[in-house]
């Protein structure tokens, strides 16, 4: 029974699809049919509101960092279980015929729940990269690589950053099953920077 709640209640909050709602709220338009089609905030930044996509920004974090906080607190042995759950939430949600996002965001908020660290050196390579390249996908795959070979390879320094995170094999295969997905959702990024028809940030 624990089983089942930690994937329902991890699935559904990953599901919630705040870019669409709150576009279709205070704008009246449906992100789905703006820029990439994306209903995450980079593509809801190209409506024009930089508050809208903020907040976007913001839920989609919440909804994967609080499923894992949750499951921290009461159904530890299914951390990565319920980690995984919020993330294929945002990628597959329900609500949309299983068409959703990229899970960057979400994947961001899972990262809080499991290392403050790691978190930073994400959101660090991510500013890094985007002002560099102004690729928002670009950004979002090498952070996560980044992310996984640090943890994968570089132990002393994943310590340093965060003396509390717990080295195992658990934690190691579900952040390489992140970055995994992450390329997956940006198959398309992929062929448009191969290309040179990615979309740049327009902040």
């Amino acid at each position: 029974m624990e089983i089942i709640t930690v994937v329902l209640f991890s699935y559904l909050s990953g599901s919630i699809p705040f870019g669409l709602i709150l576009t279709k709220l205070f704008s009246g338009q449906d992100v789905r049919k703006i820029g990439s089609g994306n209903i995450g905030a980079t593509n809801v930044l190209r409506t024009g509101n930089k508050l809208l996509a903020v907040t976007t920004l913001v839920l989609d974090i919440i909804k994967g960092y609080a499923p894992v906080v949750i499951t921290q607190q009461f159904f530890l042995e299914f951390l990565q279980l319920s980690a995984l759950m919020a993330f294929l939430g945002h990628i597959f949600p329900i609500w949309l015929k299983f068409k959703g996002g990229k899970g960057v965001a979400t994947y961001l908020g899972i990262l809080f729940a499991l290392s403050y660290g790691l978190s930073v050196l994400f959101i660090f390579t991510w500013v890094v990269v985007s002002l560099i390249f102004k690729y928002s996908s670009l950004s979002s795959m090498f952070s996560s690589l980044t992310v996984l070979a640090v943890t994968l390879f570089r132990e002393k320094a994943v310590t340093a950053l965060d003396p509390n995170f717990i080295f195992d094999y658990n934690i190691k295969f579900i952040l390489f099953t992140f970055f995994i997905l992450i390329m997956f959702t940006h198959k398309k990024n992929i062929s448009n920077l191969i290309n040179g028809t990615e979309q740049k940030i327009k902040l």
